[in-house]
Formats: structure tokens, C-alpha cells, sequence
């Protein structure tokens, strides 16, 4: 049994199980070009580096404090827990922010206003 496609419009596989792409034209299932994947490539850099520098930061901040004070003994262990607590939710919510910027806006489009990637 063959699985129908959108609407009734027909298997979404071919004959010999190639997946049949959507009309040109549509604006969907166009294929790469390098530049797009070249793009993509960075969006993915930046997001790791800006994602681990906000997570640095976040972590020295919180944590910092328990490193070069002399604090109670519980601040000194909780500190650092939190701080990398929260330093990895800022890493998660930094790489996931920047992605979806550039899945939305496209790697065609990135930067091509002469803006900055990130805003």
C-alpha cells in the first residue's frame, strides 16, 4: 500500500522508493549550493563559540565569587554547581537561539542586509 501525499496528490515515494521531490518552483526541496552549506557551516561555528563564551561568562560570574572569597563551606560547593548549571542552560538556550535565527531566515538570506549574523 502506497502512503498519499499531501491532499490526496499521490504516493510520496517514486517507483523505485526515491522520494519524489515537490514541484519547482515551490520554493521547496531545492537542492544546496556550496555557499548555503558553506553558510551553514559558519552559522554552526558561531553558534558553538558564542554559546561557549555566554556559558564562560555566565559560569565565572556565578562561580567566580567562590574561587577568590573566602566563603562557608556549603557557598563554596554550591556556587559551583550552579554556576555550571547555569552555564549549561546558557550554552543549550545560546546555540538554539542562533540556529533558529538562521533556519528562519535562510542561508541565502544570512547577512545579506549588512547586518550582523546575530542581530
Amino acid at each position: 500500500m502506497e502512503h498519499q501525499g499531501a491532499a490526496g496528490q499521490g504516493p510520496e515515494w517514486g517507483p523505485e522508493g526515491a522520494e519524489r521531490y515537490p514541484a519547482p518552483g515551490s520554493g521547496q526541496g531545492r537542492r544546496r549550493t556550496q555557499a548555503d552549506r558553506d553558510a551553514i557551516t559558519v552559522e554552526i561555528g558561531y553558534a558553538l563559540f558564542s554559546g561557549v563564551f555566554a556559558a564562560a561568562l555566565v559560569f565565572g560570574a556565578v562561580a567566580g565569587p567562590a574561587f577568590f572569597f573566602a566563603l562557608p563551606e556549603w557557598a563554596e560547593r554550591a556556587l559551583p554547581l550552579a554556576g555550571g548549571t547555569l552555564a549549561a542552560a546558557v550554552f543549550v538556550l545560546r546555540i538554539t537561539h542562533v540556529l533558529w535565527r538562521f533556519g528562519r531566515r535562510g542561508p541565502d538570506r544570512a547577512g545579506s542586509d549588512g547586518t550582523a549574523a546575530d542581530g
